[in-house]
């Protein structure tokens, strides 16, 4: 009879890993762009075993733009990613049914401005009428421009657009070919310091936040057959980012360990300045503190989609439900985000 026990307590050991890895929910989650310091959340969440003690499996795979994150979801080969909202917004006009829902932002100030060289002579934003601007297709900056022009009264029809891949940018704004670029700030910032540039000496910098569109940014999207088909997933998906938030907040270095333990040929140094100037510049703000981190003020969003929709025309205005979902929001109390450098 002991004998008997004994072997069945041992299967049980023995099988129940396989039970617990069989149980796990995959799901596949598209970063923005190539791996950054800011996307160290999940990363951390991926190590620390957060996402596992919610029952998930979750891939994470490089991004092609974070307005390709909505295409990439709705096109059905991923299950959530990190991506613009305002992307959310232009899709969900058009087909509601199938555009992904955010369900924790966190970038409540956006990262979309122009720069360019001091030495060009731009110094307001009415001088980039007449200039020729850079600008990557598909890219939430280079989409939002006519909103901007709109927005300030900018002749659209006075500024040259030419289309470049993201990576010749800032090679073409320094070697002068261009006049000003169209950015995500976090982005083309480190890329003039791994050019060897000064960015804050040498460049001007005019953020569209500071022009009149009081936008939000990026955050964790999922799509609507996620939500409908397994809403545990998703509550255990934002939980897990979550807690991975507050952790990165309070210490850089060891979400750095994560960002290289996924991809050992990033730049560690430039990335852990890139992970803190989005707290410093995306993150951090008065609204973050009385409402929390992953949260949105409802009539802001309503706002921001009112701005997305006049500057493209777009033929309906969503709802901010259908552009936000804070049901899977954990309580209040437990979205304190405190930043510190380390």
């Amino acid at each position: 009879m002991t004998r008997r026990t004994a072997a069945a307590a041992l299967g049980l050991t023995l099988f129940a890993p396989h039970v617990r890895a069989q149980a796990l929910t995959s799901v596949k989650f598209t970063l923005g762009w190539k791996t950054q310091g800011s996307d160290a959340p999940y990363f951390v969440a991926r190590d620390k075993g957060y996402f596992r003690e919610a029952g998930l499996d979750v891939v994470i795979d490089q991004g092609e733009g974070s307005g390709a994150t909505v295409t990439r979801i709705m096109g059905g080969a991923y299950d959530a990613g990190f991506g613009d909202i305002n992307a959310i917004i232009q899709n969900a006009a058009t087909r509601p049914a199938d555009t992904p829902v955010m369900v924790y932002q966190m970038w409540n100030q956006p990262p979309f401005a122009f720069v360019a060289k001091t030495s060009s002579g731009i110094k307001t934003i009415r001088d980039l009428e007449g200039r020729t601007l850079g600008g990557a297709p598909g890219t939430p900056t280079t989409r939002l421009l006519p909103v901007f022009a709109k927005a300030n009264n900018l002749d659209l029809a006075k500024m040259k657009l030419t289309s470049m891949a993201p990576n010749l940018q800032e090679p073409m704004l320094i070697q002068g070919q261009i006049d000003a670029a169209l950015v995500f700030n976090i982005t083309s910032y480190f890329n003039l310091v791994l050019n060897r540039q000064d960015p804050d000496k040498d460049f001007t910098w005019f953020a569209f936040g500071d022009y009149g569109l009081d936008l939000y940014s990026n955050g964790m999207m999922v799509s609507q057959k996620l939500i409908r088909d397994n809403p545990r997933a998703v509550a255990g998906l934002v939980k897990a980012v979550n807690k991975a938030s507050i952790d990165v907040a309070a210490d850089q270095t060891m979400a750095m360990a994560s960002v290289q333990s996924y991809d050992g040929l990033v730049n560690i140094p430039v990335e852990k300045r890139r992970l803190q100037y989005a707290f410093d510049k995306l993150i951090m703000s008065p609204e973050l503190k009385e409402i929390g981190s992953g949260d949105v003020k409802d009539d802001r969003l309503t706002r921001a989609i009112d701005m997305v929709v006049t500057g493209y025309e777009l033929p309906r205005t969503p709802a901010a439900g259908e552009i936000f979902n804070r049901t899977f929001l954990p309580p209040r109390a437990e979205r304190e985000l405190a930043y510190k450098m380390s």
